[in-house]
């Protein structure tokens, strides 16, 4: 019988705001069918290893080899005991589509080890925004080649990312995704030094790409997540509606409350409808990169494009002094900014004094970036 007083994982719950009598066995609650669907899920993403050791090799100057993924179907509880106390959550949607609840957990070694590599600095000591914003990039250039990876798989053109946000926080108040999700363990080695982060994937995008990649194990659905809800939102006997009491307990047990059909639609069946994939297309494969550091002192032209506009010979012939002329841009639209005549990044206009500039607001995905380049 409990004491009264609340354990540690409970209160680790009420720090992030969730109920601690949700989910707070600390123990992953995962079937067999679940450990399958862990494992295709693990094997997909590990098909495109040798492009992320490129990638992080690209970004330290260094040989980083990820000898593996270790994938886990956890809840929050189980989560938590895996991460050390403070973590460097960078926070990563997919869009497009795909579930969210996406991103990539760092120690503080781990983060720091990559960031003073990255910017060969080795007295860092601390997170900054310098090092967030390289484990950011980092995440980016990794989420990129997954995107391109979950394209092919689900023949979707669509998909992109939100930009990375990163923060250093307690793990307790880590915004993981609701019910179970996969947990993917990176085991790392970074010029020779052995390391580990973590990478948080919706179960339900899991399972999606491996249903398009053909695995069996995605055929089997989750548990009702109400049969994890607490027993006071389910609707008492002595409340039911007087059109609900002829029904089969089976109907009236495994939904919460609110999620009951509203009066004169009881007997209506959900609207069930197939998923329908596109046509497999073609998914530009990542790129080869060498060592970044031999082309960092390369000059390279940087232009802002404030809009285009196309007209004929005769009306450019017609300009005048006082004449004009509309672009594409409606006001307020990002201006574009590129470099080599490849766009890399959106923003807006502001003045500096007496000069004109242009603050980033937004900075193109990865791998839209690379196809650009191409």
């Amino acid at each position: 019988m409990s004491d009264g007083s609340l354990s540690q994982s409970e209160i680790e719950s009420l720090l992030a705001g969730l109920d601690p009598g949700i989910g707070s066995s600390g123990a992953a609650q995962t079937s067999d069918s679940g450990n399958a669907l862990v494992r295709d899920f693990t094997g997909i993403l590990e098909s495109v290893l040798p492009a992320q050791n490129q990638n992080l090799s690209m970004i330290t100057g260094t040989e980083v080899v990820v000898s593996g993924l270790t994938g886990t179907s956890v809840s929050r509880d189980s989560a938590l005991t895996l991460l050390p106390d403070e973590v460097l959550f960078i926070k990563q949607n997919f869009t497009g589509g795909l579930p969210g609840g996406h991103g990539f957990l760092f120690s503080k070694d781990t983060a720091i080890r990559i960031a003073s590599l990255a910017n060969k600095d080795e007295s860092l000591a601390d997170i900054d925004d310098m090092v967030i914003s390289i484990i950011a990039e980092s995440v980016s250039n990794i989420t990129g080649t997954f995107i391109s990876l979950f394209s092919e798989k689900l023949g979707k053109q669509g998909i992109q990312s939100e930009p990375a946000e990163g923060s250093f926080i307690p793990k307790a108040s880590v915004k993981f995704p609701q019910g179970n999700f996969i947990l993917v363990s990176w085991n790392t080695s970074i010029n020779g030094e052995d390391h580990v982060f973590w990478e948080v994937y919706p179960e339900q995008l899991a399972r999606d790409v491996a249903k398009a990649a053909g695995f069996s194990s995605a055929q089997e659905q989750p548990a009702p997540q109400a049969m994890q809800q607490p027993m006071m939102q389910q609707p008492m006997m002595g409340q039911m509606p007087q059109q609900m009491m002829g029904q089969p307990m089976m109907q009236q047990g495994f939904q919460p409350m609110y999620q009951q059909p509203i009066m004169g639609m009881q007997g209506m069946p959900p609207n069930v409808q197939p998923v329908q994939f596109g046509q497999l297309g073609n998914i530009t494969p990542p790129q080869e990169y060498g060592n970044i550091g031999l082309i960092m002192d390369v000059h390279m032209e940087l232009t802002v494009e404030l809009g285009r506009a196309k007209m004929l010979v005769k009306e450019i012939l017609g300009l005048g002094e006082g004449n004009i002329i509309e672009l594409d841009k409606l006001a307020g639209e990002p201006v574009d900014i590129l470099v080599n005549h490849k766009p890399i990044a959106k923003g807006e206009v502001v003045v500096i004094e007496e000069s004109f500039g242009v603050r980033v607001t937004e900075i193109l995905p990865a791998m839209e970036r690379m196809m650009e380049i191409n």
